[in-house]
């Protein structure tokens, strides 16, 4: 049976062995016994797997196909997977499977390992076609507000509303252009729905003075009822919570008919987990927060999601612990989605497949270190060859000793050029300073921190530069955002994406393209003086500069303050 250019085919079942058309020849997809495919192709570069930061081509690896809880230095583990790659011989296979799977992609075969038989979807066709038949599967992308797309700022110890508002008062001393506040510490901390007494006078009269100061509100979530420590204030209504939960079956319960607690040694141990395949879980979690709608916050940031460590866990809708291991993630961000709607957005960190539908990623724990930056990227150029159009990243890491101020501006000229910039920092103190020698003191990221830090006032008009230069470019970066929507395309590609036909980019993790118009290439070595540039076929321009360089060819910039960026003329 042939498979023509261009096309997917549905493989609910079959017996033995498939063959189909692709770019070098016939290819043969056989069923080798119960759970285990193998895909005979001759390939150099596989890509997609969801968020990987330890590659972009995943040739040579091993990937194992689950939701982790990972803080920093992710290598192979991610919070986003997806069960679905394609190579550069054009060819895509996506497994319709939520339970954790494995594939193996050694030299001319790639070996597919799931707990049971699921139906495969094939694909053949250039790395667009495949890419949006993948995402097809799901439904529509969902075009996130145009003002999504200008700064994000964020930091954990924004903790009252004194705190608050003094954010915006640094925004106009120093002339920075933002869109977007993220408040993580806003709740009691028991709930995660009600403001924290005594914090917060009148949250509804300080959400007006954020918004007339141009400014969206969102914050941050994590779905769990949450087991309250020794150490901490009694909270009633966090009682009531569980009580209401553990009555009516709103939470996970083992088989043995036990309520699911996240294990000792995990984020939020002995926490109740919501079961949001229960329409009742749903109804009574969300109407608790409506308020928080009506008066007038913009979406949440929803942490977590990386909470079912037993395979004995029974879920609502009939699924299991081995499966829901990947699929709560998505049930938890997908719930979310739907309460909020079209208008207001969800910024999430896990997810499975499908993820484009939510739609806005974020890549996140990494410290301020470049080896991480270095991670992060490769987790971008991944989550977007996997579908995922919208996506941001921690500029600079969250979590530490302060970055330096040449990983800082590094990392924001990279931001610059990325779906969702956005710059998020820990509490005072650290709160993991018991994982990190000498994460204390004034940890903000902050612009205006990093430069009083490092006592370098010049450093604030440097960066004002580049939030101001993302403010310019809103106008491409929205009219790319609906053309991507439309086209089911990501906004970051790697290069291999747009020219499958340049060997010379099947390996390149360190240059993508942001839409069609802009290769970005940014300086990945702290305090580095100069790079190559591989510039594909066609004529570029440098964006800062102006001048203009033929293609297959490298070149080598200078650090001349500026983010390598070339024009597609």
């Amino acid at each position: 049976m042939e498979e023509s250019k261009g096309k997917m085919r549905n493989l609910e079942c079959f017996e033995e062995k498939i063959r189909f058309d692709y770019k070098y020849g016939q290819g043969i997809l056989i069923r080798q016994r119960k759970g285990i495919v193998v895909l005979k192709i001759k390939y150099k570069g596989a890509y997609g797997m969801g968020e990987k930061y330890d590659a972009v081509n995943q040739k040579g690896k091993k990937v194992i196909n689950e939701v982790n809880e990972k803080f920093c230095f992710q290598g192979d583990k991610t919070y986003c997977p997806t069960p679905f790659f394609w190579t550069d011989s054009g060819v895509g296979v996506y497994v319709d499977t939520c339970y954790t799977s494995s594939f193996d992609f050694r030299e001319d075969e790639i070996i597919i390992e799931t707990p049971l038989d699921c139906k495969i979807v094939l694909f053949t066709g250039n790395p667009k076609e495949i890419v949006s038949s993948y995402m097809k599967i799901f439904g529509e992308a969902e075009l996130p507000p145009e003002w999504a797309f200008g700064v994000w700022i964020s930091a954990n110890r924004w903790n009252n509303e004194e705190l608050t508002l003094k954010q915006i008062e640094m925004l106009k001393k120093y002339d920075f252009p933002a869109t977007v506040m993220v408040l993580e510490a806003w709740s009691d901390e028991a709930t995660f729905y009600k403001w924290n007494p005594g914090k917060w006078n009148n949250p509804k009269e300080m959400i007006e003075k954020i918004h007339d100061a141009g400014l969206k509100l969102v914050l941050w979530q994590i779905p769990v009822y949450k087991r309250m420590g020794q150490d901490e204030e009694y909270n009633e209504q966090n009682r009531l919570d569980e009580e209401e939960a553990l009555n009516n079956k709103l939470c996970l319960f083992e088989e043995n008919g036990e309520p699911y607690r996240i294990p000792e040694g995990s984020w939020f141990a002995g926490s109740l987990i919501p079961d949001f395949t229960n329409p009742k879980t749903y109804q009574s979690w969300f109407e608790k927060r409506q308020y928080l709608l009506d008066m007038g916050v913009d979406g949440f940031k929803t942490d977590g999601g990386e909470h079912i460590h037993s395979e004995h866990v029974n879920f609502y809708d009939g699924s299991n612990g081995l499966e829901g291991k990947n699929k709560f993630a998505r049930d938890y961000i997908s719930s979310y989605k739907k309460f909020v709607g079209k208008d207001k957005v969800v910024f999430s960190r896990a997810g499975f497949s499908g993820q484009h539908t939510v739609p806005i990623q974020w890549a996140g724990d990494q410290q301020s270190r470049p080896e991480e930056m270095k991670s992060v990227l490769k987790a971008g150029l991944s989550a977007a060859a996997s579908g995922i159009i919208f996506w941001g990243f921690d500029i600079a890491g969250f979590a530490g000793p302060l970055p330096s101020m040449d990983l800082y501006r590094r990392a924001t000229q990279l931001a610059c050029f990325c779906p969702i910039m956005q710059w998020h920092s820990e509490p005072d103190g650290g709160q993991f300073k018991e994982l990190m020698a000498g994460s204390s003191g004034e940890n903000e990221r902050s612009p205006w921190n990093i430069a009083k830090a490092y006592d370098c006032p010049e450093f604030i008009d440097e960066m004002c530069y580049w939030h101001k230069l993302r403010e310019e470019l809103r106008t491409y970066i929205y009219a790319t955002a609906k053309k991507c929507v439309k086209e089911n395309t990501p906004m970051m590609r790697p290069l291999f994406y747009q020219f499958p036909e340049d060997e010379n980019v099947l390996n390149c993790d360190d240059e993508y393209m942001f839409g069609e118009d802009y290769l970005v290439a940014p300086f990945m070595e702290e305090n580095q003086t100069r790079r190559e540039v591989y510039l594909p076929e066609g004529n570029w321009k440098d964006f800062f500069t102006g001048e203009v360089f033929t293609g297959k060819q490298v070149i080598s910039i200078s650090d001349m303050g500026k983010i390598p960026v070339f024009i597609n003329t």
